[in-house]
């Protein structure tokens, strides 16, 4: 047998250690490698195709509504990162600083880009001169890095990671209001109808809210660790950083305002919460349209049948039009070790076919969401695999909604509240988005935070007695 063949297999119950099983997960799937530099890591081909998937689909979203995009550099000057103190304020302990040229000092640090506001908004002083200048609405696919955190997890949480960032300016804030829906729900139908996930939109916080922002809305989600974690947001940033980088505008009576502005984002992260919420002590269960193979036809090859059953299986996958097929002819490996393999990088479908199978003009249909095995006929092939895929969607999803809601609680103390959060649950409650209440919560509990305002409903705060009409989810979260 190969050497690779010992190299199969996730040694851990998802269930029992989320951790060791996520990393395995990784690393035996082929999605992911360490390097040398701590926190970043290497997208292999299996996962950059994922991500290249929610790049091409969200991006093809934004520029139906108008967003174009644009590159702005990589290096940003001290000077300028400093012109919006809020926001400086949230990110200097992650920044990564550029020192030297060679041997050669230089005259002013350049960050190395948490994000894009301060590079950008000096441009869009420049360009911005009247109301026929707007709307602006710019977006950048790039890299990010932030540097502080002591334990990088692998999509989850890691130093440089991949996202489009969003920037938008509007003459007036009633313009800047409405994109927030649009984009929100951009993101939203992404993870639906691609990731078949499930997460509550919300507004944060004001202690969770973007530096500089005025309000901060975001997707949040919830993983099998019992840990939270925020998806794809969006940020009304008002009039703050036109303030701060001097973004005016003549409207249409002549008269000078500054502009309002908004960014919104979806990162490389979201691969990481999919393939957490989906996959199974086998390895990755992969939704359909995010996977880079949706059908693997595994030949059953007996030496006197070897050439009649590779020809059949070639005719599947050209039958299979449309679908992302592989044909596994692959020599050296039995088809036992086969089906581990694909079942571990979660191909939704596997169609088995031998000697016996072309006899009865027909294949085995296998389903990696749930094992289920069924006989099809070849010539129905192309329908039943559509409708498997289909099936197998609606099933993920339906799965990470219940998942999400039987995980959910709601409390009307604070030692419920706290039990909660010790069985790693969602915790639903009443707060007064004080920040220092916050603070305090997140102190005797061990790090629970706010996650989202879902709504306002009258009542008191779970922790202080006081006034608290905010409907609030808490979780401990990456």
């Amino acid at each position: 047998m190969p050497k690779k063949e010992e190299k199969l297999g996730i040694s851990v119950k998802k269930s029992e250690d989320f951790s060791e099983w996520y990393t395995q997960v990784i690393q035996k799937a082929e999605l992911a490698d360490y390097t040398s530099v701590s926190g970043c890591m290497v997208f292999k081909p299996y996962s950059f195709f994922m991500w290249e998937i929610v790049q091409s689909e969200v991006d093809k979203k934004f520029k139906e509504i108008g967003i174009k995009n644009c590159y702005f550099p990589l290096f940003i000057p001290e000077s300028l990162l400093k012109k919006e103190e809020s926001h400086v304020k949230g990110f200097n302990p992650e920044v990564a600083w550029v020192t030297h040229a060679g041997n050669t000092k230089l005259n002013e640090r350049l960050a190395v880009r948490p994000t894009s506001e301060t590079i950008m908004y000096e441009s869009f002083a420049k360009w911005i001169r009247s109301w026929r200048d707007l709307p602006l609405r710019l977006n950048q696919w790039n890299n990010i890095v932030r540097w502080e955190f002591k334990h990088p997890i692998a999509l989850l949480r890691t130093r440089e990671f991949l996202w489009n960032e969003g920037h938008t300016v509007f003459a007036s804030k009633e313009e800047a209001e409405k994109e927030k829906e649009q984009i929100l729900n951009i993101y939203s139908d992404f993870l639906n109808d691609y990731m078949a996930l499930y997460g509550v939109i919300g507004k944060k916080t004001e202690k969770e809210k973007f530096p500089g922002a005025e309000a901060t809305y975001s997707i949040e989600l919830f993983l099998p660790s019992g840990k939270a974690i925020q998806g794809p947001d969006f940020h009304s940033d008002g009039q703050n950083f036109a303030k701060a980088f001097n973004i005016k505008f003549l409207d249409k009576d002549e008269k000078e305002d500054y502009v309002w502005q908004n960014t919104f984002a979806i990162t490389t992260r979201m691969l990481g919460v999919m393939i957490g919420v989906h996959g199974d002590d086998n390895g990755l269960v992969m939704p359909p349209k995010m996977a880079p193979v949706q059908v693997v036809v595994v030949p059953i090859i007996f030496d006197k049948t070897k050439d009649k059953v590779l020809k059949k299986a070639d005719e599947i996958k050209s039958k299979l039009k449309g679908l992302r097929v592989e044909v596994d002819d692959r020599e050296g490996y039995s088809s036992g070790w086969k089906f581990n393999e694909w079942e571990l990088k979660g191909v939704p479908v596997r169609l088995e076919i031998g000697p016996r199978d072309i006899e009865k003009s027909q294949v085995i249909l296998v389903r990696r969401d749930n094992g289920k095995k069924e006989p099809v006929k070849i010539s129905e092939l192309n329908k039943k695999t559509d409708k498997v895929l289909e099936d197998i969607h609606e099933n993920l999803y339906r799965k990470s909604k219940k998942f999400f809601n039987d995980n959910t609680i709601k409390v009307k103390n604070f030692n419920e509240f706290k039990k909660g959060i010790n069985d790693k649950k969602l915790v639903l409650a009443n707060f007064c988005n004080k920040v220092k209440c916050e603070e305090e919560i997140k102190d005797k509990t061990g790090g629970a935070t706010s996650r989202v305002i879902i709504k306002e409903e009258k009542g008191k705060c779970v922790h202080c007695g006081k006034e608290g009409n905010f409907l609030v989810y808490f979780a401990r979260a990456y």
